[in-house]
């Protein structure tokens, strides 16, 4: 059975420069009405990058969490960006890893209850590293992990992020490396 939702109306109630908050009002499969708050995003860019069994992670403060998180390199999409595009810039940026090609690895919804961001994330295939480049008010530390650790560090809730556990353990299935 397929299930359907038919937007009746809507409002902006908020927009900031990374997203936008709607209101809508939208009409279900049995005909009743329902509200959906929907945060609207950009959507964002990641990439995964193996080297040598090592996973090229970046520890940054975040703020809503009160604390440093382990990640991999992402970064927001600009509008109409090319995912490909923010994902080598991100890379570079964050880390000085230049990759000689990215390969799409994933697509993730992160959390599809309020928001339509999509992360694209992509396989970072021949990287090398380079010069960092970070933003103005960007602090994180770089660091090549191996393997086997970051999955320990997932495994021990130490790496909570969504975007990296999927990308690890997505990598892991392509590559048929055991769990």
């Amino acid at each position: 059975m397929a299930f359907f939702e038919k937007k009746l109306g809507g409002k902006t109630v908020f927009q900031g420069k990374i997203l936008k908050i709607d209101v809508d009002e939208v009409q279900l499969d049995d005909g009743s009405r329902s509200v959906r708050e929907c945060v609207r995003h950009s959507g964002g860019a990641a990439v995964l990058c193996v080297t040598d069994n090592r996973v090229l992670l970046v520890k940054q403060f975040r703020y809503l969490y009160g604390k440093e998180i382990w990640e991999i390199p992402a970064g927001k999409l600009e509008k109409g960006e090319d995912p490909i595009i923010a994902a080598t810039r991100e890379l570079e940026e964050e880390t000085g890893y230049i990759a000689e090609r990215l390969v799409p690895l994933l697509k993730l919804y992160p959390t599809p209850g309020y928001t339509d961001e999509v992360i694209h994330i992509f396989e970072a295939e021949n990287s090398r590293s380079g010069r960092q480049k970070l933003d103005e008010g960007e602090f994180l530390d770089v660091e090549l992990t191996a393997l086997e650790d970051v999955l320990k560090m997932i495994e021990s809730g130490e790496i909570c992020d969504a975007k990296t556990v999927a990308a690890v353990y997505k990598y892991c299935l392509k590559h048929r490396i055991k769990i």
